[in-house]
């Protein structure tokens, strides 16, 4: 699970866990945050147990975004011990819950050893949209790049949804609008943007590769489950080649 802090990934990723267990497959959840304190889900293996992020703090007198950091890298350090762990587990799926602060996992390289390093038939990312966050163009057009390069960095199949879709009600269809029509998205933006910003923005979307940027996105609800199924269906087109999970 990656995307910006607050979309949502704790809460996705128990209601993922809670489908496959709900099928009779074996799911197990794997947090990466060394500073949360509360999740929706039971773990089944947390990197809390190996990083104390308080006693960090304490022992380098540092603040929480310094000992963040330094935990992310001592994570990686753990990593023969988390993988054997993951083993000795031995799920269908496990899910990888990463922490809040995206910056920490994507673009350091830690986040990038640990996902090389976790035994896996198959990997993906799955990349929250904040519903809250994009309900203007150029906002869209930021986090869609933000997704973009997460991608690049990660070097994994990815699906883009979109969370919170309960308070965006009136801005939903501009947004799956957005993601499917370039011209769209241009137009909204010209309405929007001075002639600097524009051209600047319009430049990057013509720059990449539209057709992977963020079309495809999946609005999804945790609150009324909402678009779960068209997730379910993404996730075994990549995991299973197309084949549902049944009871």
């Amino acid at each position: 699970m990656t995307g910006t802090a607050g979309s949502g990934k704790s809460l996705l990723t128990s209601k993922i866990y809670d489908y496959y267990t709900q099928n009779s497959a074996f799911a197990a959840v794997l947090n990466l945050d060394p500073g949360v304190e509360n999740i929706p889900y039971t773990c089944d293996i947390d990197v809390r147990d190996y990083v104390d992020i308080v006693s960090i703090m304490k022992k380098y007198d540092l603040g929480p975004n310094g000992a963040l950091i330094m935990t992310s890298d001592l994570i990686a350090s753990k990593i023969d011990e988390i993988r054997n762990e993951v083993e000795r587990v031995n799920p269908d799926y496990l899910l990888v819950d990463t922490p809040g602060q995206i910056e920490l996992f994507a673009y350091r390289s830690s986040g990038k050893f640990i996902v090389e390093n976790l035994t896996a038939e198959e990997k993906m990312s799955i990349f929250l949209f904040d519903g809250s966050l994009i309900t203007t163009p150029i906002n869209f057009v930021s986090i869609a790049l933000l997704a973009t390069s997460i991608k690049l960095r990660l070097n994994l199949p990815t699906i883009n949804v979109i969370t919170k879709t309960d308070i965006i009600t009136t801005k939903l269809k501009d947004i799956i609008q957005w993601s499917s029509s370039l011209r769209s998205l241009e137009n909204a933006i010209a309405k929007e943007a001075d002639g600097e910003t524009y051209a600047l923005t319009t430049n990057i979307l013509r720059g990449l590769n539209f057709s992977g940027f963020a079309q495809g996105l999946i609005p999804i609800s945790n609150v009324t489950g909402y678009g779960m199924v068209n997730l379910e269906g993404a996730l075994s087109r990549i995991l299973n080649l197309g084949e549902e999970v049944e009871d």
